[in-house]
């Protein structure tokens, strides 16, 4: 018994140290396959355009430092809440209201209600793998909640990403606005829908921050390791919420327009729902043109040459992968260069990734690549550079 009790120590040890070797060679599996993701092609690399270098202040003095970087980056996010409305306390302290739960897959997938403004409760889906270790999350934003867990319309495939997270590990909470959606509003309008004073999109963001508090709660997750992902209406969702609050670990753009572009009818942001929102009669949905022109604030933002870029250098140090399709093609890179250039002012590298399908909807390979890459810097844990 003696000699069994002083070998036990020894043996732990070298299971531990198996373990960790084992993780260190799925990690280095998962960089390797990760890794093309996070060079631009040759064609755009370095490539600037006429965005304007979040490396500037307004006043036009250079970011030179890493502390400087800490102001500019303080002047960008109280700029943009200046412009877009300023959002109402976060609620910090709330807890989840289980509904009801069923177990599938391995998972137990409960339905559950809080509040993701102050006055607007939500019910969504939160999926939770067994055992009792803290593991990392994601939360998945779309037009409804059903269609992330597996639960949605057949003709929309590839867009289960919380059930497919949930699958390899992950809690995961699905979100959306399904009254907005059926009614054709899509959005949250803060405080209602005729005086909303924050733009939608912004407080589509803060509806996310609320989420992330009240998933934090949860005794499965660890704080420190959730993400945010979502598609198309979620894909700008998801971008604002990991843009404007930085306790996003980590995220993933799927096709939403990463920048603004006219000439592209999905990279809407005109839309009242998004950045254009004014009292109704609202515009008719669809392209500007002089019969139908944008109004509201995304018009001010375009005229005095404001862009997305500055908001994806929020996401600095933080990683990020642009989900592309349609509306994201590799030259999206000449946008992306400006937080890449971010980044290596701060010291890091291979914090901005895109993949790139013709379609605009996801597909099982674009999919692979965003649960990989949630899996490398969340699930592995990694916070610094490969």
């Amino acid at each position: 018994m003696r000699i069994a009790l002083l070998l036990f120590p020894a043996v732990f040890c070298s299971l531990f140290l198996s373990g960790q070797d084992n993780l260190k060679t799925e990690q280095a599996a998962a960089w390797e396959k990760l890794a093309p993701f996070f060079t631009p092609p040759n064609e755009f690399e370095d490539r600037y355009g006429t965005y304007r270098s979040p490396l500037q202040f307004y006043d036009g003095h250079s970011v030179k430092t890493p502390g400087n970087w800490k102001k500019r980056r303080n002047e960008i996010l109280a700029r943009w809440h200046q412009l877009m409305g300023q959002w109402p306390p976060l609620l910090e302290e709330q807890e989840m209201k289980v509904i009801d739960s069923v177990r599938r897959d391995g998972f137990t997938q409960y339905r559950v209600q809080f509040f993701w403004t102050p006055d607007e409760a939500t019910e969504g889906y939160l999926l939770v793998p067994g055992g009792k270790e803290k593991r990392p999350a994601v939360i998945t934003v779309y037009y409804e909640p059903e269609t992330a867990i597996g639960m949605g319309k057949a003709d929309q495939p590839n867009r289960d990403f919380a059930y497919q997270l949930a699958k390899r590990g992950f809690v995961t909470l699905s979100l959306g606005t399904a009254a907005a959606s059926k009614a054709q509003t899509f959005s949250i309008y803060y405080p209602g829908i005729d005086n909303a004073t924050v733009a939608p999109l912004s407080m589509l963001a803060c509806a996310a921050a609320n989420a992330w508090y009240v998933l934090s709660r949860r005794p499965e997750v660890d704080p420190a390791r959730i993400g945010i992902m979502g598609h198309s209406f979620g894909g700008k969702w998801a971008m604002f919420a990991s843009c404007l609050f930085e306790k996003f670990a980590c995220a993933v753009w799927s096709d939403p327009g990463i920048v603004f572009d006219e000439s592209r009818r999905d990279v809407n942001y005109w839309e009242p729902w998004y950045l254009g929102w004014h009292p109704r009669p609202w515009r008719k949905r669809g392209m500007i043109t002089e019969q139908n022109p944008a109004t509201g604030l995304y018009p001010r933002l375009v005229e005095e040459g404001y862009n997305l870029q500055e908001l994806h250098a929020l996401m600095a140090p933080r990683p990020f992968l642009v989900s592309g399709g349609a509306e994201d093609t590799p030259k999206r890179w000449v946008a992306l260069n400006h937080a890449i250039k971010v980044n290596s002012l701060l010291g890091y590298k291979n914090r901005v990734a895109m993949t790139n399908r013709p379609m605009h909807s996801p597909t099982a390979a674009s999919n692979e690549t965003a649960y990989l890459f949630f899996e490398y810097f969340l699930k592995y844990g990694r916070t610094g550079e490969p």
